[in-house]
């Protein structure tokens, strides 16, 4: 496969947008690990103008990702070899190092566990039940890793089913052209909202069936668009469009909460309006930002490489800085534009110092969802700094 440098920048984008999303999630009334003391219904609006589809979002480009990996693969064997080490490792280490702290913060602040974090860890955490309601030890925020490996599980034992190289041939007719745009929304409408009623996602993988009908075919839609001319043509033909319905529902969305703020619909019929919105926003939105990535983003840039490298490290930590920092910050009692100046920067910095750290240290870069360094490339760039001392020997 030709390398895709719009869909790079997407999975980049969207990456970025979940971590802004859950600093969102301190101040906005719904449920999270912690909060800030006061928290603000109006803060709801700008939430919602990625809520519908982000996470969507983030299963196609995955599913994209994913066929530029399979391309380069020899056999399904390697590419799962491949998928399984590049996504457990870093679940494994991210259940036992990463998320453990989330946790403990959430006992603390919300349960009133006066047992300090080491004592936690050590005969709490790893307890294989619950304390209070929390199942321990969890992924939390990394549900995403285990859905995007079952899902890279599932999609393996549909290629060994005969006849499915002519699945690529099927998606073509499927979705050319603007069915692209609507056969998606129709799907969306018909499972998530006439069939099924869906409400919040569980995360449990067993119990959450509704964002499985959602995520997997995204997943799906993701893989057959990459190799896919004809779908392509389509979203970058109708960005346009679609942009303007994702405009025109998200108007709806905000105003209805602006009215009615916290979901405080008066009547049955306003809520059609805004689960309607939603839906066909979901897809709207996603089919837009796949075109505009077409159109004007597919190019390359000095930090595209490294800025691709860091976003797995940068999802793996992002939370847990986030809840530490707002649970430093909290007692302060600066408020919450205070608590919001500092998180920002300090999610940033944290999450940059992990990838640092990590991706120069060989033994961690598998945890953090890096390639292991080769030896030839290790003995290369110790040359490369052995070079640098020697011309500059401050730098020692």
């Amino acid at each position: 496969m030709e390398r895709h440098y719009g869909m790079d920048w997407l999975r980049i984008g969207a990456f970025a947008l979940l971590i802004f999303y859950h600093i969102g999630m301190v101040f906005v009334p719904w449920g999270f690990h912690i909060k800030t003391a006061q928290p603000m219904d109006w803060v709801e609006i700008p939430m919602l103008l990625t809520n519908p589809w982000r996470l969507t979002l983030l299963f196609v480009v995955s599913g994209y990702a994913s066929r530029a990996l399979w391309s380069k693969s020899p056999s399904i064997r390697r590419f799962l070899g491949n998928r399984s080490s590049r996504l457990l490792i870093p679940l494994v280490f991210g259940m036992a190092v990463v998320v453990p702290p989330q946790t403990w913060v959430e006992l603390v602040g919300k349960h009133g566990y006066g047992q300090s974090y080491l004592w936690f860890l050590t005969h709490d955490y790893f307890r294989f039940s619950k304390l209070d309601g929390i199942v321990m030890p969890t992924w939390n925020h990394l549900w995403f890793v285990v859905y995007l490996w079952v899902y890279t599980l599932a999609l393996m034992l549909l290629m060994l089913v005969p006849g499915a190289g002519k699945l690529q041939a099927m998606f073509d007719r499927v979705f050319g052209g603007s069915r692209a745009v609507w056969v998606p929304v129709m799907f969306l409408l018909v499972t998530q909202y006439w069939l099924f009623h869906r409400d919040d996602d569980t995360h449990e993988l067993f119990n959450d069936g509704l964002a499985h009908l959602q995520y997997f075919p995204a997943f799906l839609f993701g893989f057959g668009l990459a190799g896919s001319r004809v779908v392509m043509d389509g979203l970058s033909r109708w960005w346009a469009a679609s942009a303007a319905v994702a405009i025109g529902c998200y108007a709806v969305i905000a105003g209805l909460l602006v009215a009615y703020p916290d979901f405080s619909f008066p009547t049955h019929n306003v809520t059609i309006v805004f689960r309607l919105a939603r839906e066909i926003d979901t897809w709207v939105a996603i089919a837009a930002l796949i075109g505009i990535a077409e159109r004007f983003l597919n190019r390359d840039h000095q930090w595209r490489t490294t800025l691709a490298e860091a976003t797995f490290p940068f999802y793996i930590i992002h939370q847990t800085v986030i809840i530490l920092v707002e649970f430093w910050v909290k007692p302060l009692g600066i408020g919450a534009a205070g608590e919001f100046l500092i998180l920002v920067p300090a999610t940033i910095a944290g999450c940059r110092a992990f990838y640092l750290i990590g991706r120069e240290v060989n033994v961690l870069r598998p945890l953090i969802g890096l390639k292991a360094r080769a030896k030839a490339a290790r003995r290369a760039a110790s040359a490369d700094w052995m070079e640098t001392v020697r011309a500059r020997p401050d730098v020692a």
